[in-house]
């Protein structure tokens, strides 16, 4: 499995990386990082790097996703999409691999 990128989030990903003018060949980084009220916080950016012995990559919607192979054991089979409503926006992560998330959704633990 892998990490997956709704076609609304690729969307804002595309517009963000339009915005900032990124060159071709950049990638959107999902990963994971210690911390967080919950353990572990996730981690979004682009980035030019890609190492096939430590990445995985993967596109969906015209996006290109890399997620290095020790957030992979963390985020395999999450969703990552783009809230865009009344009461707040910005990107959603649905990990099904966390037995617990803090109130905002920005950390868990696994």
């Amino acid at each position: 499995m892998a990490v997956i990128l709704t076609e609304k989030a690729a969307n804002e990903v595309k517009r963000i990386m339009q915005d900032q003018k990124l060159e071709a060949g950049t990638v959107l980084r999902v990963g994971v990082t210690g911390g967080g009220c919950s353990g572990f916080s996730y981690a979004l950016g682009f980035d030019k790097q890609f190492d096939e012995k430590v990445d995985a990559k993967y596109e969906h919607h015209g996006v290109p996703v890399v997620v290095d192979k020790k957030s992979a054991l963390y985020l395999d089979g999450t969703t990552v999409d783009f809230y865009d409503g009344i009461d707040a926006r910005g990107f959603k992560f649905d990990n099904p691999n966390a037995v617990k998330s803090c109130g905002c959704g920005s950390s868990f633990q696994a």
